[in-house]
């Protein structure tokens, strides 16, 4: 898994910056990010407060588990569907 430089808390902070008028540019140079970075991140998480980026991140990480939960047990079926395929 790709790790990040910055936290969901300081994409937030860069991103009510912008909205208190700091010019994008500025922003961006300062912090050393591609503008099509600055756009992702507004586009994902513009008009949340720090209490729901925390919340967001922790469902984003229960939906990993889910998802890699759900991925094992099919494999676990396929083969068991398998094994019994080849005995009889």
């Amino acid at each position: 898994m790709k790790r990040t430089r910055f936290s969901v808390e300081q994409i937030v902070a860069v991103l009510k910056q912008a909205e208190m008028g700091a010019p994008v540019a500025d922003l961006i140079r300062h912090l050393g990010i591609a503008e099509q970075t600055f756009y992702r991140w507004k586009r994902r998480y513009a008009g949340l407060e720090s209490e729901q980026v925390r919340e967001f991140k922790q469902l984003q990480d229960e939906n990993t588990k889910l998802k890699r939960l759900v991925a094992d047990l099919s494999l676990d079926k396929v083969m068991l569907q398998d094994v019994l395929a080849k005995k009889w």
